[in-house]
């Protein structure tokens, strides 16, 4: 269930940059890579070897887009507490 949860926001954060926010070219390259980090660590996490980094990884982008763009933060957020409820 919590994957899950989790893949489901990682659409919803890919459906927000599909809207073309108006985000820097390595705003959303970041973005893309950290989606991406959270994947390999679901792969992971079925395999048991959890990426604490990733983590710190998600912080730092709420941090980043907080003021910026609060939508895409509270997605970020979402996926924080997924991971969480994961035991990443």
């Amino acid at each position: 269930m919590p994957e899950r949860q989790l893949q489901q926001q990682l659409q919803d954060l890919r459906n927000q940059l599909a809207e073309d926010p108006p985000l820097s070219d390595e705003d959303k390259a970041a973005l893309i890579e950290l989606m991406s980090e959270i994947e390999v660590q679901l792969a992971r996490e079925i395999a048991s070897e959890p990426d604490a980094s990733l983590v710190d990884g998600v912080n730092l982008a709420v941090e980043r887009f907080e003021v910026s763009h609060p939508t895409l933060a509270v997605s970020l957020r979402s996926i924080l507490q997924s991971l969480a409820n994961m035991g990443i």
